[in-house]
């Protein structure tokens, strides 16, 4: 190599060098100090794409957890609530065979089973009227709620849960087909709230109502569907019996067409259909009064849905059935959601050790290389001093 003032090759060799072991040694510590292999999309490109892909799928599939665990949440606080109407369910049917027993009650005795159920009555409909989570009513027949238990859109990604009775109703007392229970065997005026002679029966959730025997004309029997009052309620929707149009009646028959008009309107063709094995569909049948012709004139109509203990049992017991179908269907969603999680954490376990073994350090080999860029960066110093010397020998042949 020529001996030169001006140019120090070898300097800036060692410069050089001595640079490009800097910015490993610099790398290296990043690296260490961080924690990740990967800090700029410069390190790696390729990696950086893949690793911020992974952690999309991770983030989402975390959230989903817990999003599961929110279904849970829901069908344990339903579930929970249907365990009590189980358990007054129960009660009422054992008030009900309690009743039958004829020949070893008084008519106070009755009347003091039916207070009971009665009351009984009200609280399923509260119980199924005030069951919330975050502000969702659960059993009033409308909850149909989706879970997003994936990380993606698909429908697979999703758990759809739907909390009503087989008759598309909610667990009210009506839904549950026992609102119209009555232990007693007599019939209730639904006008002045007095009692008639003439007991009426009909089978669960059926409005029947006599013939209007009792008439010397229609005009009679038209003005007699006009008195009826009271309130008809199936799931979340009622009927005030005084607001039936009557106007375009003529006779029993047309009357009654109008009044089955309304409830159709109101509930539905399916919900406004007698279910002959007992249902809670709402019919009429005959005509609406059974009284005499003094009674219909002093307003007071034979008016009710369905009585007799007997009659109670069945409906309580199909209650029950019912009930009984709609937690046994939350319990086996509940254990899909339980297998979710548990699927659903595994994934994640696996897609954080791949995106780590992408954008981690290996501690272990980063310290190796940080050791010999430290090792290279002071042999590189020592070396660029050494050069920066050489030209000196210059002096020796000016002497």
């Amino acid at each position: 190599m020529a001996l030169s003032v001006n140019t120090n090759i070898a300097a800036l060799n060692a410069y050089r060098n001595l640079s490009a072991t800097q910015n490993d040694l610099g790398k290296s510590l990043e690296k260490l100090s961080s924690g990740l292999r990967i800090n700029r999309a410069a390190d790696d490109a390729a990696g950086l794409a893949i690793s911020e892909g992974l952690r999309a799928q991770i983030g989402g599939t975390t959230q989903a957890v817990r999003n599961a665990q929110d279904g849970i949440s829901v069908v344990q606080t339903a579930e929970g609530a249907l365990t009590e109407t189980h358990s007054i369910l129960q009660r009422m049917r054992t008030l009900s065979v309690q009743a039958s027993n004829e020949g070893g009650l008084s008519d106070t005795a009755k009347s003091n089973i039916q207070d009971e159920l009665s009351e009984l009555k009200t609280e399923l409909t509260r119980i199924a009227d005030t069951t919330q989570f975050n502000g969702k009513k659960l059993l009033d027949g409308k909850y149909d709620g989706s879970f997003q238990v994936g990380a993606n859109t698909s429908a697979q990604d999703k758990i759809n849960v739907k909390i009503e009775t087989g008759n598309g109703q909610g667990l009210g007392a009506v839904g549950l087909g026992v609102a119209n229970v009555d232990v007693t065997a007599i019939a209730t005026n639904a006008t002045t709230g007095t009692s008639t002679t003439a007991a009426e029966s009909g089978t669960a959730g059926v409005l029947t109502v006599g013939a209007a025997t009792d008439y010397s004309d229609d005009a009679t029997a038209v003005e007699a569907y006009k008195k009826i009052n009271g309130t008809i309620t199936l799931g979340s929707q009622s009927l005030d019996l005084k607001s039936v149009d009557y106007s375009g009646a003529t006779d029993a028959a047309s009357a009654q067409a109008a009044l089955q008009a309304a409830l159709t309107a109101k509930f539905g063709a399916g919900a406004a259909t007698a279910d002959a094995s007992g249902g809670a569909g709402i019919e009429i049948t005959g005509a609406v009064v059974t009284g005499t012709a003094a009674e219909v004139a002093a307003g007071e109509l034979g008016f009710k849905q369905a009585t007799g203990a007997d009659e109670a049992i069945d409906l309580i017991d199909a209650a029950i059935t019912s009930v009984s179908s709609v937690r046994s269907s939350l319990g086996a969603v509940q254990n899909r959601f339980d297998h979710t999680i548990n699927n659903l954490n595994v994934a994640v376990e696996n897609l954080t050790a791949s995106e780590s073994r992408i954008r981690d350090t290996d501690m272990a080999s980063e310290m190796v290389s940080y050791t010999r860029a430290s090792i290279l960066s002071q042999a590189g110093t020592a070396m660029l001093a050494q050069a920066k010397n050489l030209p000196q020998s210059v002096l020796q042949l000016l002497q």
